[in-house]
Parts: structure tokens; sequence; C-alpha cells
């Protein structure tokens, strides 16, 4: 686990090193010449602490080259072009998003034997969709960071982590012809929408597009009160898709492989292909692609009967994910705060529980202490980067934990439905999918009463991140503190146990 915990560690400070200062190649040769010597240091006096130093240097050194390579410039084909109207030939990339007055359409055009990928911002009509080709037309522009709550946003590399180097302002977009039938992305993008139809066919809004939220992550119809009040009553993870959708689907799957007589290498690599599917669906975020590498480990580990260590799978696919693309790490709220909440239900759910032994039912004190884990874990990193502080959190957490999976597979079921009844008995798809209404309306009325508490939520003002690392560098003492002292109490159980 340490040698694991030193390449995580060492190449996520690397990368997060890099990416807030521009240095030249001094410093990873630094770190370099320190890890060096540590492991001559090791060699001579051989400890472990040495071999995980020189480790986790050696990865700095690397993280750091790593978030070198990912900082390229602009292409100066489309660089020359900033600030002038242009139009483009392309093909539409990622599905769009569509909000109340226009939609932000993720583009890739060429243009002189170059390639780049572009966020054209154009009128809700016409509607496009995944892989169809376009004409764009708008002025070139690059992302800019903004001043959020006093806080600095830099929607230059939120947006660059995906790629998008560019924006078209005032644009306007025109299909040019549909995306072939041999486009996957195109076939997981009408199977998403397909569903999210079936479910505006068999519940009203906005429970229709909350269902499609907490399944998939569509929440366009949501409307601005309702979302304000999910992030004021800290419920707005169960509208975005994140790790624990995954999570949830995964267990279903194994659930439902367990009950057929499948060899185990076929149910697992079914549950392995139903995860691939249902995240490359709904959209492949990063919080989605770390549970899905977290749930691929599983099912390996069940395959081949070796043991599964969900904080090795954690930092495994944390690493990566950030070899993969180190932008995700700083420029990516949603994946931080998803490995957080995650490191929490790990480490901290396990310590926490056994302090609510008061708490006498089982399901109850494993809800809490699942909820609180995981609220204490993100908290430094959301008020950081959001400054939104709500007092109702946790209590409106433990209302809807419980009901969250029941209302996914409702919804599903409802979604389902709706794709096979929606125009030839729309009547029997709205009876099958009523307990999914009834289950979206509780987690809606949940968030509308905690958002509208008194003082439920207050924005704090910015600080310094150092105080980030300071909160995550207590929680770290107290969990190996608290391990420590329940490690040495369960031994003293079981040695007075074995003299009796």
């Amino acid at each position: 686990m340490i040698p694991l915990i030193a390449i995580t560690g060492g190449f996520a400070s690397g990368v997060f090193l890099r990416s807030l200062f521009s240095f030249g190649w001094e410093l990873p040769v630094f770190a370099l010449l320190l890890a060096g010597i540590f492991a001559a240091a090791s060699f001579l006096t051989p400890r472990h602490a040495y071999a995980a130093a020189a480790i986790f240097c050696s990865f700095i050194a690397l993280g750091m080259m790593r978030a070198d390579a990912a900082d390229t410039p602009l292409s100066d084909t489309f660089a020359s072009e900033l600030r002038h109207r242009v139009s483009y030939e392309g093909v539409v990339v990622a599905d769009p998003d569509v909000r109340d007055a226009n939609q932000r359409v993720t583009i890739r055009v060429e243009s002189n034997g170059e390639s780049a990928k572009m966020l054209a911002v154009v009128p809700r009509s016409p509607t496009v969709a995944v892989g169809d080709r376009v004409h764009v037309s708008g002025t070139l522009l690059v992302p800019q960071p903004f001043d959020d709550n006093g806080r600095t946003f830099r929607y230059d590399k939120y947006l660059e982590r995906d790629g998008v180097r560019f924006i078209l302002n005032f644009a306007s977009i025109r299909v040019t012809g549909t995306a072939p039938w041999y486009s996957i992305p195109a076939a997981l993008a009408r199977i998403k929408h397909s569903f999210l139809d079936g479910l505006s066919a068999t519940l009203p809004e906005p429970y229709a597009s909350l269902a499609g939220g907490i399944v998939i992550g569509g929440k366009s119809g949501l409307g601005k009160e309702l979302q304000n009040n999910f992030i004021r009553s800290g419920l707005v993870q169960i509208i975005v898709l994140s790790g624990y959708n995954v999570m949830v689907v995964a267990e279903w799957i194994l659930a439902a492989l367990a009950l057929t007589k499948l060899p185990r290498r076929w149910g697992a690599a079914a549950a392995a292909l139903a995860v691939l599917l249902f995240v490359f669906i709904a959209g492949a975020s990063a919080t989605a692609l770390r549970a899905m590498l977290m749930a691929l480990i599983a099912l390996y580990a069940r395959t081949t009967g070796k043991s599964y260590a969900a904080g090795r799978a954690l930092l495994v696919a944390v690493f990566l994910l950030l070899l993969w693309n180190p932008l995700l790490l700083v420029f990516d709220p949603g994946f931080g705060l998803s490995v957080a909440a995650t490191a929490g239900l790990i480490w901290l759910a396990p310590i926490i529980e056994t302090l609510l032994s008061f708490i006498k039912s089982a399901f109850w004190r494993n809800v809490v202490a699942t909820t609180l884990a995981a609220q204490t874990a993100v908290l430094p990193l959301l008020m950081y980067d959001m400054g939104l502080f709500s007092i109702v959190a946790l209590p409106a957490n433990i209302l809807v934990a419980p009901v969250v999976p029941l209302a996914m597979g409702l919804s599903a079921l409802a979604g389902f439905t709706g794709m096979a009844f929606g125009t030839v008995a729309p009547l029997a798809g709205i009876v099958l999918a009523f307990p999914a209404y009834l289950a979206n309306a509780y987690l809606v009325f949940v968030a509308q009463k905690a958002a509208t508490f008194p003082f439920a939520a207050f924005t704090l003002p910015a600080f310094p991140f150092w105080l980030v690392l300071a909160a995550y560098a207590a929680l770290i003492y107290i969990y190996l503190a608290s391990s420590k002292r329940f490690s040495t109490t369960l031994q003293f159980t079981l040695s007075k146990n074995a003299s009796t």
C-alpha cells in the first residue's frame, strides 16, 4: 500500500505544482536528484521510509513532466483568426448543452490541415446531435478566467481538460449531414436521448428531468430555481452523473449476474461491458470514469479470486486518470470532489460508524456514518471551490440517502417503460411509472424544504488553498490516530478472549 501511495501521491503532487506554476527543467531534475539520494540511503540503510521517499520524488518529477507535456500552445492557424468572424465545417463531438436561452455545442473543425475542438454558443434551434456534420460561423475567441464570489474560475483550463481551446460566440449553426450509421458515439447518444424521451413520456416535469439526472446525468429541464435548491440543500451530487451512479449500477449488475448460471468469467465480462456502456452512454465524465475503473478492478478481483481493496483501487484509478489527463486534478472541481468523497467513504466511514454504536439500527448507523464521512471529506474542497456552506446538507443527505438507489431503479424502469409504451399505450406507461414519480417527488420535497430553511446556506469569503491542505492533513492525522487506537483495542480484546 505504501509504494502505491508514494506513486500516486508523488505523481499528483508533480501535476499539481506544474498546473499552478510555470517552470523549466530545473525543478524536475532537482526532484530526480532527491530521488537518487533517498534511493542511495535506502540501499545503504535499508528503511521503508527512504524507499518510499525515493519513489515519491521520482513520481513528482514524472508528474511535472506529464503536466508540462499537456500544456500545449494554441494552433497557429486558429490563433491567427482570433476576434474575427469565421466559418468552419465540422462534426459535433459531444452532447449539446441545452440551456434556457441557447445551446452550447462542442464541434471538431478543420482548417488548413489542422483540427481543433471549439465550443459554439448558438440558438436553441436547430436541434443538433452527436455525429452531425455542421456549418458553423461566429466570432472566434479563447475562453477567459472569470471571478465568482471572489474566486477565480479558470474557465479556459476547465474547457481545455476536454480538449476545447476556442469559443465561437454569437454563432449560427446549420446541419449539413447526419451521423453515419457506424458512428458509435452517435448511437450511444441516441440511446441516451431515447431514454430521456421515455422519461418525458411517463413523468411530468420537473420529475422527468430529475429522474434523468439521477440515472444518467441529464438535468436540462430542472429549471434554475430547482437546481439552486439542490445546491443550497447540499444535494447537487444526486442530479449530476457521479461515481455514485456508476457504483449503484455496478452493484445491480453484479446482483443480477449472481442469480444467473453464467460462468464467473462470462459473468464478469458481461458486467464489465454493461458498466462501460452505461458510462459512455451517460457521457463519460471524469467522476464516472473514476468509478468505472474501480468497478472494473473489483470485477477483475472477483473473477480471479483475488482480494479487492477499495483504497488501492482508488489510488490506481486516480493515477491512471491523471496520467491520461493531468488537467483533471486542478481544473475539474467535480473530479476532486468525487475522489475526496470516495476516500471519505473508504477510510473515514468505518471509524465514524464505530463511534455511532449508540444508534441501534445497523441500517441507519451505516447511513449516518457514510453520509457524515462523505460530507466531511468534501467540505474543505467544496468551500474553497464554491464558497458555499450548507448547514442543512447533512440532515438532507441522511433523509435522501436510502431513497436515491430506489429512485434510480424506479426511474430506470420508468424510462424503459416510456421507451416501450410511450406511443403505443401511454396510459400504461404512466401507471407503471407512478412509483418513480413518488420517489422523485420526495427528493424534490426534501431539497425544496431544506433550501428554504432559514440560513440554510451562506457564502464564505475566499481563503488561501493552504487551509484546504491543512484541513486534509488534520483528517489524515485523525484517521491514522483512530486506526491505531482501534487496532490496539482490537488486539487487546482478542488477547483477553484468548486468555479466558
